[in-house]
């Protein structure tokens, strides 16, 4: 079996990878031919951890190849994974362009039968969609030939995307006709040595599924965020009660942690999208809404900690900023709270300087224009002469920082931390001013 992967960001790059480390032979497709040159070099267009030295190992053994070449790709897979972005649109839907214009590829120029797999985050009803687009493009060239849709979600956590991928806790798979269901069975076999880890349903609960599972953690974390607030006013301590909520096996640890709101591409995308597929079906996700109010909110908490402290005009400050990626261990800024934190920091007249271990390139590409914000070449010089420190990304190495030379850096030590790094009492006496959430 051969497997085309249509698109090289984060989930086209990390499936044909692995797909290709487990001995399959892959190609990867993608339009930007900057990408493809960057891979063909021996690069890779993003950052996650393992990934580059697994491309790199791929590569040299003849199973992973890269193309801009859609004829060539389409010819090469018995499996089309379409792999390709899904931007929000203006209404919060999904935007399909992307992912029909790859069907519509894989019918031009397809000679032979093809299992194409939505791989890409869609809502439901796209495999209708993708199977009606190759279709006409099939009628288009007088062509009859067989093809299968297959909704395949994916579950990959950035950061952690390679370990997910090859020791899955589940591999959903929609499909309608055996044929395709034996051939994904095929696939997936490799992954899958210890124990069954294939769920077979029907199309529309795989793509269902995807939204349902990303929506239930938003929601987790917008939950704790509230009550990490409500904590702060009652005199609690949000730690205390998190350990006692997640004791209970019902509820457990996971995505328990109260912090300045969650990011990336895929919740506040997902949350979006299901909540428009609401409503064009005549629902209303009440829940959903809140959880997407609260976390917009939550992104201003660290700033309204700050405004309390310097008042509301922050002309003349500076702050340092330790974190950067909308979580640890990845470059991604989409949706990231140090946006919306260090904007609002610049409208009120402070200036920023800014540190991250991996995304200060992408920072600069996104947040370029955010007047007053600078950024540093390493976490302690971000600190100089800084009114305060504000932690914004859990990266470890920020853990078990030199607290007496982060004083020393420091115009006061203050700290407002957006993670709950550190352990309050600890924190006070080494003699800082500190400002968690919920503690």
């Amino acid at each position: 079996m051969k497997i085309t992967v249509i698109g090289t960001g984060y989930v086209g790059l990390v499936t044909g990878t692995c797909l290709a480390e487990t001995g399959y032979h892959v190609c990867c497709l993608d339009v930007d031919p900057n990408k493809i040159a960057i891979l063909k070099q021996g690069g890779i267009p993003i950052f996650e951890p393992g990934l580059e030295d697994m491309v790199r190992r791929n590569v040299a053994a003849g199973r992973l190849s890269f193309t801009t070449d859609i004829a060539e790709s389409v010819a090469f897979g018995d499996v089309q994974f379409i792999a390709v972005g899904t931007p929000p649109d203006e209404d919060g839907s999904a935007d399909l362009q992307y992912v029909l214009a790859a069907a519509r590829n894989i019918g031009r120029y397809m000679t032979d039968y093809k299992v194409i797999v939505d791989k890409s985050t869609v809502p439901v009803g796209t495999a209708d969609l993708v199977k009606a687009a190759v279709a006409d493009t099939l009628a288009e060239r007088g062509e009859a030939l067989e093809f299968s849709v297959v909704s395949n979600p994916e579950f990959l956590k950035e950061g952690a995307a390679i370990d997910d991928f090859m020791r899955p806790d589940r591999v959903v798979i929609g499909v309608d006709d055996e044929r395709a269901a034996a051939m994904m069975r095929r696939l997936y076999a490799p992954f899958q040595r210890n124990h069954e880890r294939v769920l077979l349903m029907d199309v529309r609960s795989a793509e269902l599924t995807k939204y349902a599972a990303n929506a239930m953690l938003a929601t987790r974390i917008s939950f704790m965020n509230e009550l990490a607030n409500l904590a702060e006013s009652l005199g609690a301590d949000i730690e205390q009660v998190r350990l006692g909520m997640g004791s209970d096996p019902r509820i457990g640890y996971h995505f328990l942690y109260p912090g300045v709101g969650y990011g990336g591409s895929c919740f506040p995308k997902d949350v979006k999208a299901l909540v428009q597929t609401a409503k064009e079906n005549g629902h209303e996700l009440r829940v959903l809404t809140a959880v997407e109010e609260a976390n917009d909110l939550q992104k201003l908490r660290l700033v309204d900690k700050v405004l309390a402290r310097f008042g509301q005009d922050l002309s003349g400050r500076r702050f340092a900023m330790w974190g950067l990626a909308f979580k640890p261990n990845t470059d991604d800024m989409r949706e990231a709270p140090s946006r919306v934190i260090a904007a609002e920091l610049s409208r009120r007249g402070a200036e920023v300087v800014a540190f991250d271990p991996v995304a200060t390139h992408e920072a600069q590409r996104v947040m370029g224009d955010i007047a007053g914000l600078s950024f540093a070449a390493d976490m302690m010089t971000a600190l100089q002469q800084a009114d305060a420190l504000l932690i914004v990304t859990e990266w470890k190495m920020f853990r078990a920082p030199d607290l007496d030379a982060v004083k020393r850096a420091l115009k006061q030590p203050l700290v407002f931390d957006g993670r709950n790094m550190y352990d309050p009492a600890w924190m006070r006496e080494q003699g800082f001013d500190y400002f968690a959430i919920g503690r």
